[in-house]
């Protein structure tokens, strides 16, 4: 249940998705006689995209996320494995024409080959499965399989999880397939603004794992009142508040221990 209501409720509740569907009651009422509140609701709606899309309000959101946590330092020396969450392929798509896709973050699947070979004895995990609410039997891991091997990762040294569909299940299924031992380090690769849900997942699984964040969407805080393209400004509004909401919801649900987990 908390995965349909996290792919219908929350899609809904994003600021472009809510706000559409606001100009668009706006634009039923008008030719009612309540046609005077429908005006001011596209009104509202138009004024408020405008300023998500072109004002600094998602790179003061993201911003706060991306910082959480640090860049992992080697200072410690090499670690026992590296978990890469999904979220870089896209499954159905790769299934359509029979080649891993990759949409977004590609930094995940990058660093992680980097880190392979840095890093020869570390196992390599990658955990992801289908995130979309209806689907095919398409399977990241499966793609991204692919793709590190292409990436010069050795086979042998992979280890994929593909049956996960969000974040909780990452973590979950990760520490079940993986079984880490007392002392082991591991590192946790995903986008920076996704690291916080990320730890305290795992956190809460019970698996230790050290942040390893890459894909930054914002750079330094001097940046943040740059001007944006519109749609970087709706894009980064909407992942910024996509995560917020998971904060939320996964705290209330007593997935996580703390609201902002952090190091």
């Amino acid at each position: 249940m908390f995965f349909v209501l996290s792919k219908t409720l929350g899609i809904m509740l994003l600021p472009v998705n809510l706000l559409i569907g606001v100009g668009l009651l706006g634009a039923a009422l008008m030719p009612t006689r309540f046609a005077a509140l429908g005006r001011r609701l596209v009104v509202a709606a138009s004024v408020l995209l405008a300023v998500i899309a072109f004002s600094p309000v998602g790179n003061l959101l993201i911003y706060s996320l991306e910082q959480r946590f640090p860049p992992w330092t080697p200072a410690r020396g090499a670690p026992d494995g590296i978990i890469i969450l999904g979220g870089s392929v896209d499954p159905d798509i790769s299934f359509a024409h029979k080649i891993p896709v990759v949409r977004q973050a590609p930094d995940r699947v990058i660093v992680a080959a980097e880190l392979a070979r840095q890093y020869p004895d570390a196992r390599i995990v990658f955990t992801g499965g289908n995130a979309n609410l209806v689907s095919n039997d398409a399977k990241e891991g499966d793609y991204a399989g692919e793709v590190l091997e292409g990436l010069g990762v050795d086979k042998s040294r992979l280890t994929i999880e593909r049956q996960s569909r969000n974040t909780v299940e990452n973590a979950e299924f990760s520490k079940a397939l993986v079984n880490p031992k007392p002392g082991e380090r591991w590192l946790l690769i995903t986008s920076a603004y996704h690291m916080p849900r990320s730890v305290g997942l795992f956190r809460k699984a019970g698996f230790a794992v050290e942040p390893y964040p890459v894909d930054w969407r914002v750079g330094r805080l001097g940046d943040l009142f740059v001007a944006n393209f519109a749609m970087d400004g709706l894009s980064r509004t909407e992942i910024a508040v996509r995560e917020w909401l998971g904060l939320v919801a996964y705290r209330l649900n007593g997935k996580t221990d703390t609201l902002f987990p952090g190091p």
